[in-house]
């Protein structure tokens, strides 16, 4: 079966690239061109044989050290920000030109939270990409780090890189870094080993304590959920070092490969499962949650014994069982005002109050995905 995925995903057609900050920046925070060049020829390779390819690279604020005078990555959130400000320009500069090299065109594409959180936003983004796509160029993702706040962040590109894999419904994500594999415990430690397939990331037992650069923010655990994400949506995930690059985009034994463990949604159930940002939450009772989960029915008001939030009409909210338990998550047909009034009410009296074109479902089934289906 891996050798199978493996052929697949030499063979995918439209992947994402992920490059993290220390596989293009030197001990000191600069960009490291000779490292750039290797990873920027192994895609453009992959695009001259006919694949799509979007990549989503740290590094801005990294870049933006050296030429503001810092020799190590700033705490406060302002100070980063003018890094990445200074670095971004940079960093585009260099991908422009080395990518110019091989006659490929680069978009740049800056992305907030907001831009995925919000479902009129997200189909914009995927737009955009699509069309970039088709034009034939090259999309360079980063997270917009000049505006975003702590509060309103991805927190790192690994699960950037996922997102955007769900956004252009890609065939393959590969996360390239100064890791070459994921290990059963950390690899300076005794005894531990290379992991070289990983079919269902739920199953994994691995120390994930130790990780992460000076230069970046992600390590061993934003991979691992960034995979999870990834995969539970259908799209194969390779982890291997960026001096490794060509031979992961082919393919090759190299890294760490994740089975795809879920069958592809629409784009609409997986921005609504992970990217979007929910409203309120509603409180199902028992006999809701057997409902909704054994019998695939819609959330009606009857079974809804509270909520929070001020969500207005086609808002996510998260739906929990009576211990707070995920049941999950789903697109609310009433304002937040409109609700108290319809909790615990049967269908019969409050289509008998408002009649029939009454709206029956506080959540219909096709606008709700399961916590079970988030991975299935």
């Amino acid at each position: 079966m891996s050798a199978a995925i493996r052929r697949a995903v030499g063979e995918a057609q439209r992947i994402v690239v992920k490059i993290g900050s220390s596989s293009i920046t030197d001990r000191a925070g600069r960009i490291d061109m000779a490292q750039l060049i290797a990873l920027t020829d192994a895609i453009a390779a992959a695009r001259a044989s006919g694949r799509e390819v979007i990549v989503v690279s740290s590094g801005a604020v990294a870049a933006g050290l050296d030429p503001l005078g810092m020799t190590t990555k700033p705490r406060d959130l302002a100070t980063r920000q003018a890094a990445a400000s200074v670095g971004q320009g940079l960093l585009l500069a260099r991908y422009t030109s080395l990518f110019a090299a091989h006659g490929l065109t680069v978009g740049q594409v800056l992305l907030t939270v907001e831009d995925v959180s919000r479902q009129n936003s997200y189909a914009n983004a995927q737009r955009t990409f699509l069309r970039l796509l088709e034009m034939g160029a090259v999309p360079v993702v980063n997270e917009n780090d000049t505006v975003a706040t702590n509060e309103l962040r991805f927190g790192d590109n690994d699960r950037l890189a996922a997102l955007v894999a769900h956004v252009v419904s890609a065939d393959a994500l590969f996360l390239l870094s100064d890791v070459d594999a994921l290990y059963t415990d950390h690899p300076s430690r005794p005894g531990a080993r290379k992991i070289t397939d990983v079919p269902e990331v739920e199953d994994l037992v691995v120390d994930t304590s130790r990780g992460g650069s000076a230069v970046g923010t992600g390590g061993m655990a934003t991979k691992l959920e960034a995979a999870k994400i990834a995969t539970h949506a259908g799209v194969t995930t390779v982890l291997a070092s960026a001096t490794s690059a060509a031979e992961a985009l082919a393919g090759d034994p190299v890294g760490t490969l994740f089975h795809p463990s879920g069958r592809r949604r629409s784009r609409k159930m997986l921005w609504l499962a992970y990217a979007s940002q929910v409203r309120g939450v509603l409180r199902l009772d028992a006999g809701a949650v057997r409902a909704v989960v054994e019998r695939g029915a819609s959330l009606l008001p009857a079974g809804v014994t509270g909520f929070t939030g001020e969500f207005q009409a086609g808002d996510p909210v998260r739906l929990d069982g009576p211990d707070g338990e995920l049941v999950g998550h789903g697109l609310v047909n009433y304002d937040a005002v409109d609700v108290p009034a319809m909790l615990g009410r049967s269908t019969h009296d409050l289509v008998a109050e408002r009649g029939e074109g009454f709206d029956r479902e506080l959540v219909h089934r096709d606008s709700l995905i399961l916590r079970k289906k988030f991975r299935s």
